[in-house]
């Protein structure tokens, strides 16, 4: 006898439901920042296993939660990797233009701290 399971799911906030000062809270941590900006950059979804943040496995988790669950990224399963990826259509239709000026923001002030792209 064979049981379906069914595929794992994870809470996402509707487009409806994404508050600004929710998506400003996510974008505040410079290790979530770092997310973003990788993501922004993608041409396809990223596995959390791409992304070498100097934090534990659990702090690692935490920030992706917190930007899941704010609406600034989309997490789906394949296999067993969870996949991320931006939500910009979402965020770019409920705060036109805000995306694009903090990631050029972020770009800035790495150059002036000369940190890198990270």
């Amino acid at each position: 006898m064979t049981t379906a399971t069914s595929p794992r799911v994870l809470a996402h906030p509707t487009r409806e439901e994404i508050r600004l000062e929710n998506v400003l809270h996510a974008l505040s941590d410079p290790m979530r920042m770092r997310v973003v900006r990788d993501l922004a950059t993608a041409e396809v979804s990223l596995s959390c296993s791409h992304f070498d943040l100097p934090v534990t496995k659990s702090t690692t988790t935490h920030h992706f939660r917190v930007l899941r669950e704010n609406g600034v990224i989309q997490q789906t399963y394949h296999g067993t990797s969870k996949m991320n990826e931006l939500r910009r259509g979402d965020l770019e239709a409920l705060f036109p233009g805000l995306l694009d000026c903090i990631l050029g923001a972020a770009a800035h002030q790495a150059d002036r701290l000369g940190v890198g792209d990270k």
